[in-house]
């Protein structure tokens, strides 16, 4: 079976003055939101969309979803974490106790605020999931990667070349993924970013899956404004 965590649960602090989190803000006629779980409930090969959000938004998730995508039996919505991570374990929790999970099925992991993902960024995800058990959405680093531990002084400058940004979706085996995750300690837990950071501080393969630039996360005002541009040439 194949499974996408939307991951909402977030309260967008530096989206700026907005009492709403940043996933229910409009682009073009609809709420980010929406026009990242309909890139995904459109694919036959996805048995369930899990969209996890803040205990407090639920209600209000579950009205957007009958109004924009009515009747849809692969969406359900769920309560978010306190971190990233908590969100994702609860995505995993959810389908355990649902679901009949093999070491074949997959979670495909995705920022509810990343709407220009791409129907072959996610068909790539689930070939490399299946292939190597974990992969990462990427694009090579165009600028200059400067390194400080203050803040203050350049300690390194890396070579270009070896670094990417890293984007989503992540998408992993999930009996692996859930394996992991209850192997890390107290001290790991703390250093935790992403999810694809759990198999490389285990030593395992994280298998790299292109990106694309305009798979943008809107997490700014001045990106929202990027995002609107960006939908009005798609549509053009």
């Amino acid at each position: 079976m194949i499974f996408v965590a939307v991951l909402a649960g977030g309260i967008g602090s530096r989206m700026g003055d907005t009492d709403t989190p940043k996933q229910f803000l409009n682009l073009g006629d609809r709420p980010i939101l929406i026009h990242t779980i309909e890139k995904f409930v459109i694919m036959d090969e996805i048995d369930e969309v899990i969209v996890l959000t803040p205990q407090n938004f639920i209600n209000h998730t579950k009205h957007l979803i009958e109004e924009y995508t009515p009747n849809n039996d692969k969406i359900v919505v769920i309560e978010g974490g306190k971190t990233r991570n908590d969100t994702l374990k609860n995505s995993i929790d959810y389908i355990y106790e649902n679901y009949s999970v093999d070491d074949d099925s997959i979670i495909i992991t995705h920022d509810s605020v990343r709407p220009f993902v791409t129907h072959r960024i996610i068909q790539d995800n689930i070939k490399a999931a299946k292939k190597c058990g974990a992969c990462d959405t990427v694009i090579p680093a165009t600028d200059t990667i400067v390194e400080s531990k203050d803040g203050k002084i350049i300690k390194n400058i890396p070579i270009r070349d070896y670094f990417y940004q890293g984007q989503t979706p992540q998408t992993f085996k999930i009996n692996k993924l859930n394996s992991l995750i209850n192997d890390l300690t107290d001290d790991e837990k703390e250093i935790l970013t992403d999810a694809a950071k759990i198999f490389v501080l285990k030593g395992k393969d994280v298998a790299l899956v292109d990106g694309d630039v305009t798979n943008i996360k809107i997490t700014y005002p001045y990106d929202l404004k990027l995002a609107n541009t960006i939908l009005n040439d798609k549509n053009d």
